[in-house]
């Protein structure tokens, strides 16, 4: 068991959680949210005496925090291979694999990316929102493939969450999808929250929140939900007239499935995606018949995490990555570059 001591100065008019987070030391990394979880647990004295309401007004003076070890998660190691792009004291930066879910879940509660780091990090994890696991700043669908953030230490959570609730992380997807981005298309410019940038980048803007008739989908709203900005620019077209391309899409916000969403808002479904995809079928006459087929027998939603960017959220370096696409959108790209045989 360890003691801090945090001293809250005069003037810090705030509730007792945010002002003891503020006044903490920064080698301490404790979260607001931790310090409002061990307020109710008892774990926090004040200048008076035991303190249990982290909403009440902070009184100015010292604060002693009893901290205990971290409690283990209930996720098991396991020995999953990883491809590891960077990592250090405080992060690690994963190239996930399509078909990897990133945490344990009802019908998902093995083999997972956090029972893969906690046996990769064994030792090495400082105790997160007092656990000792894996900080999970961002999460990518199962069936998306790239890079993702992992924080070892709270400080690197804290520092990262900043960033990805500020929306300073940089972000890039690589995209396969149906159709073709086209400024000159009125159907593009005429549907809600769509508008165009300079350089053809099409513009998404729009509320997402749960389906209203699937809770396990996500879909766009005019009136609830949560602001999303996606931006969209096409790489690379493919047929005779345009019926696929490879699209370049930069994240603003991060919303649940938002890039699946926010293209098949656009009538641009993902190639291979079995929820926003639709029914959309690959034209034989603008593609082939090699590509198209390509197309239909694609088994995932064509998305890569292709770029990451962001501060350490430690030494403030700047960092950045990419990922390649892997073997699986890079044949498909093959067969739909030969066109038409």
């Amino acid at each position: 068991m360890a003691e801090i001591l945090i001293t809250i100065p005069e003037g810090l008019s705030e509730r007792l959680d945010k002002a003891l987070a503020l006044a903490a030391p920064e080698q301490a990394a404790l979260s607001r949210s931790r310090l409002a979880k061990l307020i109710a647990e008892g774990a926090v004295r004040g200048p008076f005496g035991p303190v249990t309401d982290g909403k009440a007004r902070a009184e100015t003076g010292d604060y002693r925090v009893e901290i205990g070890a971290p409690e283990p998660l209930e996720a098991q190691p396991e020995p999953i291979p990883l491809a590891i792009a960077y990592e250090d004291a405080d992060l690690i930066v994963v190239d996930k694999p399509a078909g990897m879910v990133v945490h344990p879940a009802p019908g998902a509660p093995n083999g997972t990316l956090v029972n893969a780091l906690l046996a990769h990090c064994a030792g090495s994890l400082s105790g997160i929102g007092g656990a000792a696991r894996p900080g999970i700043v961002h999460r990518i669908d199962k069936e998306t493939s790239g890079l993702l953030v992992v924080a070892k230490t709270d400080r690197a959570h804290q520092g990262l969450a900043r960033q990805f609730a500020d929306h300073t992380a940089r972000r890039r997807y690589l995209a396969i999808a149906h159709g073709i981005i086209d400024p000159a298309d009125a159907r593009l410019r005429g549907l809600p929250g769509l508008g165009f940038e300079p350089g053809g980048v099409l513009r998404i803007a729009t509320l997402i929140g749960r389906h209203p008739g699937d809770r396990q989908r996500q879909a766009v709203s005019l009136h609830s939900g949560r602001h999303a900005v996606t931006r969209a620019r096409v790489i690379e077209a493919f047929g005779t007239p345009a019926a696929a391309m490879l699209v370049e899409c930069r994240l603003e916000t991060g919303r649940t499935h938002q890039i699946r969403v926010h293209m098949a808002h656009a009538g641009l479904g993902l190639v291979g995606d079995p929820v926003y995809g639709g029914n959309r079928r690959a034209s034989v006459r603008a593609l082939g018949a090699d590509g198209a087929a390509a197309v239909a027998a694609f088994p995932r939603q064509a998305l890569h995490a292709a770029e990451l960017g962001f501060d350490h959220p430690v030494s403030g370096q700047a960092l950045a990555f990419a990922s390649p696409l892997p073997p699986d959108m890079a044949g498909l790209l093959a067969t739909l570059r030969a066109g038409p045989g």
